[in-house]
């Protein structure tokens, strides 16, 4: 064994500093330095400076085989890397068409969200195609992998008992040097981890899940796929804020980043990319988990027809990657204390939410100074867009007025401090999304150019291709706001036509003032 130095490093970036230090010079957070060993190899006495360059035979040996020597950006060969499909659609989706051979990957989610689930899926799968699976579990043994395996049975066994009893390998060790050693024997297409955190090595004498140990182990799983060229997947665990433990040098290690997220209350798990060098990252994989495993789902079910039109609901189709998604937005709106006055949101960006309040009360003439106001985007969906204002403030405003937009109607548009809406980005494939899905009416921007197939009319009636509804172009905000009608009423898409719409905030029903309070205190104030 080499001699050692001892360095320190900083799990917030991942610097190294020769020195303990309370708070990291490069980042900046505090007690964030901690202690490694770095083999050193011995320095050869007389040997020359680093720039003076490699010996004659090192550089002639270079010069003839071509490598070390800069070309042109042109001249570089393009560079064919087949995927190899899992033939879960939406994971492929995440990663951008499929694992790419030599990749290493690191997913990261909350304990029991189902990351060793898809990740059996996942090597199922590939082996049921004719791939060879190393699951190598560090948590759990053989016997334990296989219970959880026959739970999954329709799933797992998707490819026949034979194929997957031969492709399909299951390893218990903790020990990274046996883990590389299995994985070279059995040739093994893709290698799965679970997790890096329990995984060590013999000669670094640190116990597992430390920064000396993460990094060698790392190493060499990412030396293994390079050079085998087989797919390095690792499971890690995250800290209670949800971010991934261990140092930030993990994540610059590998080759994608991404993260399992979900509520283990709800059914719906999302499959959210990071860092992705081989792909986006703005896509997301939306699965569901069931009994016998997690299904895929190909978009949010989101009833737009159907029931009753409720104070504070809207719809927004959001994009997430280059799929677009109806996400459903509530609010809610209480009497409160002039002052401090809350607003949370859930899913939503908060700081967005309180300047659209300031918009309804500047521009749309409703006083929610002394109103709690609270709102949410359903179904675990986070939405942190500007294409959300519109359904957030429509929201809000009919959650105050106890009004309602009829049913299935989608709102679309970024609201500016002026009260005015614009347009937002791929305006044409959400709004063709939503009329699938059975939107009767979607709410645009008046400044909007849409182009869909069969338009009708200037209120742009649309019939073909399934499609069934009307687009109405509002152009601020208290021309949307005057869309909201009362609950008692049912309207339909053309009562919503802007040459017909009346004035919501002029009809609300007032409130009883209490004894011996203003009128101004007892009721909002409605619009001029």
């Amino acid at each position: 064994m080499g001699k050692t130095r001892i360095e320190f490093l900083c799990r917030e970036c991942g610097a190294n500093h020769p020195k303990w230090l309370g708070k990291c010079p490069d980042c900046g957070a505090w007690d964030s330095l901690e202690k490694f060993a770095v083999e050193v190899e011995a320095t050869k006495p007389g040997a020359g400076p680093i720039w003076g360059g490699p010996e004659a035979g090192d550089a002639e040996e270079l010069a003839r085989s071509g490598i070390g020597r800069a070309v042109a950006l042109g001249a570089v060969p393009e560079a064919q890397v087949p995927r190899l499909p899992t033939g879960i659609g939406e994971f492929d989706r995440v990663l951008g068409g499929g694992v790419v051979p030599g990749s290493v990957m690191l997913l990261g989610g909350d304990p029991g969200i189902g990351k060793s689930t898809l990740l059996m899926q996942v090597a199922a799968s590939i082996a049921a195609r004719g791939g060879t699976a190393l699951y190598a579990s560090s948590e759990e043994s053989p016997q334990q992998v296989r219970l959880r395996a026959e739970r999954l049975e329709p799933v797992v066994r998707a490819g026949g008992a034979k194929a997957l009893g031969e492709r399909l390998l299951v390893l218990g060790e903790t020990d990274v040097a046996r883990i590389v050693e299995q994985a070279r024997r059995a040739q093994a297409s893709i290698v799965l981890v679970d997790s890096i955190q329990l995984v060590h090595r013999r000669d670094v004498t640190a116990a597992p899940g430390s920064i000396a140990q993460l990094r060698r182990a790392t190493l060499d799983l990412v030396a293994l796929a390079k050079s085998t060229g087989c797919a390095v997947v690792l499971v890690g665990h995250v800290t209670k804020e949800g971010a991934l433990a261990g140092p930030k040098l993990l994540e610059h290690l590998v080759d994608v980043v991404l993260g399992f997220e979900g509520d283990r209350h709800s059914a719906i798990r999302v499959v959210r990319g990071v860092k992705n060098r081989f792909g986006s990252t703005q896509e997301i994989g939306l699965f569901e988990m069931r009994g016998d495993g997690l299904a895929e789902i190909e978009a949010m079910r989101v009833p737009l027809t159907g029931g009753p039109a409720a104070p504070g609901c809207a719809f927004v189709a959001t994009m997430a990657g280059t799929r677009c998604l109806l996400g459903e937005v509530h609010a809610l709106v209480s009497t409160g204390f002039l002052g401090s006055a809350k607003r949370r949101a859930s899913g939503l960006d908060s700081s967005r939410l309180a300047m659209l309040i300031a918009v309804l009360e500047k521009h749309g003439g409703l006083r929610l100074a002394d109103q709690d106001v609270f709102a949410q985007a359903l179904g675990g969906l986070k939405i942190a867009e500007p294409a959300a204002d519109l359904a957030v403030l429509l929201a809000v405003a009919g959650a105050f007025l106890q009004r309602a937009l009829p049913d299935g109607t989608v709102a679309l548009g970024e609201v500016g401090l002026t009260g005015e809406l614009r347009t937002v980005p791929h305006l044409e494939q959400r709004v063709h999304e939503s009329l699938r899905r059975g939107a009767r009416v979607v709410l645009v921007p008046s400044s909007a150019k849409i182009t869909m197939p069969k338009q009708q009319s200037e209120r742009g009636k649309i019939a073909g291709e399934h499609l069934d509804g009307e687009i109405v172009k509002v152009g601020t905000i208290q021309r949307a706001i005057d869309l909201l009608a009362p609950c008692t009423r049912a309207l339909s898409g053309r009562d919503l036509a802007p040459d017909s719409a009346r004035s919501a905030r002029e009809s609300a029903p007032a409130l009883e003032p209490k004894p011996g309070a203003r009128r101004s205190e007892a009721q909002p104030r409605n619009a001029r």
